[in-house]
């Protein structure tokens, strides 16, 4: 159980980073509202969740299966679930089984993981789920996402063939030192211009999600309408110590 302190600190940091998302969007001429700032709470305890929530917040992300599906049962079923980590094709039915509230998924990175969700979601019964394909703008080869060339053809296929599955956009994660995150960004931003060239779709309808704790305010300069933000809302991660 958190410390009543860390959990006021914790709502206060979030209306803080909140308003910074507002300032940055209002800088470039962006309607703010377009923006949605995802708290992001990987290892951290429910009861941090829960004062965000109570302090009004109502969208959360989450970036590993197991953590979701733990955690989203013991919280309030207005809550609006992002998931934003990488995900296996194994896991959709976990996932979409053990969080109905689900709304968004970040990271589909192929037509097998899109193929699974869509199976998953038409069985289970339940409305169709948003998704945003992943990009590795980066070049990193430790990193999930297609290559930007490819991006057109994995859209395509959500939209087309995944009848369960609402295609709302493109995400990626820049480079961990953030030293490449313009280009980072301005490679998703001409992926989104080729994308809605291809299908016909809207740019001021589509979804972005990037930018971090780190450099979220740029990601929304530069068209973010999804910022992922932890370590800047709940301080720095807490990993269990690895025994030898």
């Amino acid at each position: 159980m958190a410390a009543p302190a860390v959990e006021a600190t914790v709502a206060s940091a979030l209306r803080s980073v909140i308003l910074r998302a507002r300032k940055a969007a209002e800088q470039v001429g962006r309607d703010p509202e377009r923006v949605r700032v995802l708290p992001v709470s990987k290892t951290k305890p429910v009861s941090l969740i829960r004062q965000i929530y109570d302090a009004g917040h109502r969208c959360f992300g989450e970036n590993y299966v197991q953590e979701i599906i733990d955690k989203a049962p013991q919280l309030p079923e207005d809550i609006e679930w992002h998931f934003v980590g990488h995900l296996q094709s194994n896991k959709a039915k976990t996932l979409l089984t053990g969080v109905p509230n689900l709304a968004m998924v970040h990271g589909v990175d192929g037509e097998k993981v899109a193929n699974h969700l869509d199976r998953a979601v038409s069985n289970l019964g339940r409305h169709p789920l948003k998704v945003l394909v992943q990009v590795n703008t980066s070049g990193e080869v430790s990193k999930s996402g297609i290559e930007p060339s490819s991006v057109v053809e994995l859209a395509r296929h959500v939209k087309h063939h995944c009848p369960n599955l609402v295609f709302s956009g493109l995400m990626t994660i820049g480079m961990p030192d953030y030293t490449s995150t313009p280009e980072n960004f301005r490679t998703l931003s001409n992926c989104r211009a080729d994308v809605c060239k291809a299908l016909g779709m809207a740019e001021d309808q589509f979804e972005l999600s990037m930018g971090m704790s780190g450099d979220f305010e740029l990601a929304i300069e530069m068209g973010s309408t999804n910022v992922r933000v932890g370590s800047t809302i709940f301080g720095p991660r807490e990993y269990p110590k690895k025994t030898t």
